[in-house]
């Protein structure tokens, strides 16, 4: 008397017998999307092995890797460059109001600059309608601003010549001398780029 008549006289249904398949092996010869959950499970020893990989794989070993290099190092400042700009000349006044201002301006270094902006303010207002140099414009009815142009160190002199009018014609004006603008550079002497000159009405030349 086999098993199966064994069941059936019991009243219960035969047990199916137990079939073995290896774990990762597809049922037709290639992977496919319909295996179960127990023909994807990994032995223990194998799942151990994995568990210091799940920070990586999870992306939390990304922040400690990007803490472990440090901050990226901060990007390179240019350096001020330094220039000492020096400003000398002389103004001269007459009795009719013809005021003329002549500037000569240089670069003592340690850098040359591409430019700088020469201004010149007077105690008395301007004649208006008058012409100036193409480098020059009017900032108001008493100032004047120039662009001197490239200062090299140990090039030439840049030369700034105004022939102006004064409104009226006072016995004395007052010149104010300036750097407006010298492209950013750090002066260690403004002293020789500020000046201050008194011409009374002589038609002399007062140089500062």
């Amino acid at each position: 008397m086999d098993v199966m008549s064994n069941a059936r006289r019991a009243g219960s249904s035969p047990r199916t017998p137990l079939r073995f398949r290896f774990p990762f092996r597809p049922r037709s010869g290639s992977l496919s999307p319909s295996w179960s959950r127990s023909q994807l499970r990994l032995p223990l020893a194998a799942a151990t092995a994995l568990l210091p990989l799940l920070p990586l794989l999870s992306g939390a070993g990304t922040a400690t890797a990007a803490a472990a290099t440090g901050p990226e190092p901060a990007a390179t400042v240019p350096a001020t460059p330094v220039a000492d700009v020096a400003h000398h000349g002389y103004v001269t006044l007459t009795d009719a109001g013809r005021l003329e201002v002549t500037v000569e301006s240089r670069s003592h270094g340690p850098a040359s600059l591409a430019d700088t902006t020469l201004k010149l303010s007077f105690s008395t207002p301007l004649a208006r309608g008058q012409a100036l140099p193409g480098t020059c414009v009017r900032g108001s009815d008493r100032v004047v601003l120039c662009s001197t142009g490239a200062l090299r160190v140990g090039g030439t002199v840049r030369r700034t010549a105004l022939d102006l009018r004064t409104s009226g014609t006072p016995d004395e004006v007052t010149v104010k001398v300036a750097t407006h603008w010298n492209g950013g550079a750090h002066d260690r002497d403004p002293r020789n780029n500020l000046h201050e000159v008194l011409a009374p009405a002589t038609g002399d030349a007062y140089a500062f």
